[in-house]
């Protein structure tokens, strides 16, 4: 989501992150009652991960689907690259029943996206003053590193020493390093916006309310 985008499409998204957060991270027993899927990535299976990962893809393909409908493909190509890049991972899981396990776990970064949402809807209403704003900016940096920074680096650690020999592994570790790029491009604008504000353009003030 971003400025320009419907508030229909934030409310779906909003209700999409709470959604996806609470399977991922507390309802999904794919991690708590199936921890091999955090060793075994590419061959442990669940019936919850696997749902998951097809609601998510759901959830990206309705989103591609919106944005392009809504004429934002311009303006939302970031979004664009990156649901296409997620969806061409989900599949794998979804078709060929591999690698749900890292699904599920780059899932967890939904519940980043709840403070995520927050930052953007108190930035829409200019509410950066607020000591909720200011509590949430360092949540959300924590967030940020628990639940999208350190299981993109386990994953791509993994897929480096494990999976990139494999053909299909070798596909994923490509979408996931492209991923990595833009995962720390986002987080540097993150810092800047948050941080060193006075290092941030005012039109960039003005345009970026989230940073994925």
């Amino acid at each position: 989501p971003c400025g320009c985008r419907t508030d229909s499409h934030v409310s779906v998204s909003i209700t999409y992150q709470w959604a996806e957060a609470v399977w991922a991270a507390q309802g999904n027993p794919s991690l708590w009652q199936t921890p091999e899927m955090l060793v075994e990535i590419e061959t442990a299976w669940s019936l919850s991960g696997y749902l998951l990962v097809c609601f998510s893809a759901g959830y990206f393909i309705h989103d591609t689907v919106d944005i392009v409908i809504s004429r934002q493909a311009r303006a939302s190509w970031e979004y664009l690259v990156h649901h296409v890049m997620a969806m061409g991972a989900f599949f794998s899981g979804i078709f060929w029943k591999s690698f749900v396990g890292g699904g599920v776990l780059t899932l967890l970064v939904e519940v980043s996206n709840i403070f995520l949402t927050m930052r953007m809807m108190m930035k829409i209403n200019n509410a950066q003053d607020l000591l909720l704003y200011r509590v949430n900016k360092y949540v959300n940096l924590v967030m940020y590193f628990l639940f999208r920074l350190a299981p993109q680096a386990y994953l791509t650690n993994f897929f480096l020493q494990y999976a990139g020999q494999r053909t299909l592994g070798s596909f994923l570790l490509a979408i996931l390093l492209m991923l990595d790029v833009m995962i720390l491009i986002y987080f540097s604008r993150l810092l800047r916006s948050d941080f060193c504000p006075e290092r941030v353009p005012s039109q960039q003030h003005k345009d970026k309310f989230l940073t994925e």
